[in-house]
């Protein structure tokens, strides 16, 4: 069975037609891109209205009440759902899910510890870079390194093309959340291939839960019990953390993650779409360059993907 390639090493492309997770065949062709990267566009359009969602929960229960409503629901869903078994795997296998959980916990933590200090857009923008910085690490082909500037052109105009007058703190936060973000999709990727469904995504989202709920009770105490905000914690949880993670982790089975990470740079791409679309928040025309840089950096970058599997799959097939 192939393995979709890492940012710490390779196996062959994730365009195969091997069977894929549980013994399912695999797509050909093109197809077995398109599906992948649908899924991420989609993680990525629900995180936008979860990340709303959560800005306006922010005055009731606070940054880190919010982080903690988040994770705990989100990891009392899955847990339900997945009802993952315990026995049958080694500690590396449960050091890998464990370093998820915190990767998981320490992105949320400090992107919204970032956002109470500096405008979102900007921290969008910010955070992209960890993912960015990913791509052009993993990445063995020039090509990948090229989309990847295209893509941190893009994200940089988004931000304005400048991040002199904002909070120093928040800055660093976010900087700190896009090295937590970088860190999730490798352990994500590894997770995906030794949890089988979405049980490592579930245990690891309990390990983020457990390690932030003392931070959240200290901040926001008895708030967090409060009926209207735990109902919209919940709809974050869902809206940010169990759909969007459930549909990387699916993804990143059968996407590399440097391609998945320049996939990421569209996340600003998508907050101001649906600030348009939703909030009738107008684009500049330095926007709109913007946005057509960070998508075609994107297909770019995934049409290079599945040009390369296409060629290398008579080999394979031999």
């Amino acid at each position: 069975m192939s393995t979709p390639r890492t940012a710490t090493g390779s196996s062959p492309d994730p365009v195969t037609t091997a069977p894929g997770p549980g013994g399912t065949p695999r797509p050909k062709g093109r197809f077995a891109s398109l599906g992948p990267v649908g899924l991420v566009l989609a993680g990525g359009v629900s995180v936008q209205f979860g990340g709303a969602l959560a800005v306006s929960l922010m005055p009731r229960a606070g940054a880190l009440g919010v982080v903690t409503l988040r994770l705990l629901v989100a990891a009392v869903v899955l847990l339900a759902v997945c009802r993952p078994r315990l026995r049958g795997y080694s500690r590396s296998d449960w050091g890998t899910v464990v370093v998820f959980g915190i990767a998981m916990a320490a992105m949320n933590g400090l992107f919204y510890q970032a956002v109470a200090r500096i405008p979102l857009g900007p921290a969008v923008t910010l955070e992209v870079l960890g993912p960015l910085a990913l791509s052009v690490l993993a990445s063995r082909r020039l090509i990948n390194v090229l989309w990847a500037g295209l893509a941190l052109c893009g994200v940089f105009l988004l931000g304005g093309g400048g991040f002199d007058g904002l909070d120093a703190a928040g800055v660093g936060f976010a900087l700190g959340a896009g090295a937590m973000w970088a860190a999730y999709i490798v352990f994500s990727a590894r997770t995906g291939r030794r949890f089988p469904q979405a049980d490592g995504l579930a245990l690891a989202m309990a390990v983020g839960a457990v390690l932030f709920l003392p931070l959240g009770i200290a901040e926001s105490g008895a708030k967090l019990v409060d009926p209207t905000t735990f109902g919209l914690g919940a709809a974050v949880a869902v809206l940010s953390s169990v759909l969007p993670y459930t549909l990387e982790l699916l993804a990143l089975r059968r996407l590399p993650a440097s391609t998945f990470a320049i996939l990421m740079s569209l996340e600003p791409a998508i907050a101001a779409t649906a600030g348009f679309l939703v909030l009738g928040q107008a684009l500049v025309p330095l926007e709109v360059v913007a946005i057509a840089l960070v998508i075609v950096a994107s297909m770019g970058a995934v049409r290079t993907q599945a040009g390369r599997g296409a060629r290398s799959r008579p080999a394979r097939d031999s």
